[in-house]
């Protein structure tokens, strides 16, 4: 795992780490979705859309200097938080970088302890679908040879 990745996971976890209780976390996990670029209204397609979440969600990634880059959003607060979560660690990383960590920091943080079910699938469904991209664009030849700024879908 690179130390970007480890070292944004393990900010994480100490960051969640500061709040004794599970409503401070939920509450600084809302703040988190708040900060998330604006994601347009057009962007909001079914080719960007997470199946096996409750509320809405759609996901978009792009390769830019041989970096995937995502963009992200839902139509519940704090689901929009788990998608910040997510991009602190895995935005704007090589493919190969993705595919070589884990999420253990998600369990480290207590989400799986605390999340509903449903939400808990949206996490995991989320994530799959970020190792997903991750994978087509490792595998594209157009990757290997620097191409930027396009999608890997």
């Amino acid at each position: 795992m690179s130390n970007e990745i480890e070292r944004a996971q393990d900010e994480l976890v100490s960051e969640f780490g500061l709040f004794d209780d599970w409503m401070g976390r939920y509450e600084y996990l809302i703040d988190l979705g708040k900060q998330l670029p604006e994601f347009p209204a057009d962007w909001q397609i079914e080719e960007n859309r997470i199946h096996g979440c409750q509320s809405q969600v759609w996901i978009r990634s792009e390769m830019r200097d041989g970096r995937l880059h995502f963009d992200g959003t839902s139509d519940a607060a704090i689901v929009r938080g788990l998608i910040a979560v997510l991009f602190r660690v895995f935005n704007d990383r090589a493919p190969d970088e993705l595919l070589a960590s884990t999420a253990g920091f998600l369990s480290d943080i207590g989400f799986a302890q605390h999340l509903s079910p449903t939400r808990s699938n949206g996490l995991h469904a989320m994530l799959e679908s970020i190792y997903y991209r991750a994978r087509l664009c490792a595998a594209s030849e157009k990757h290997r040879e620097g191409a930027s700024d396009r999608s890997c879908r």
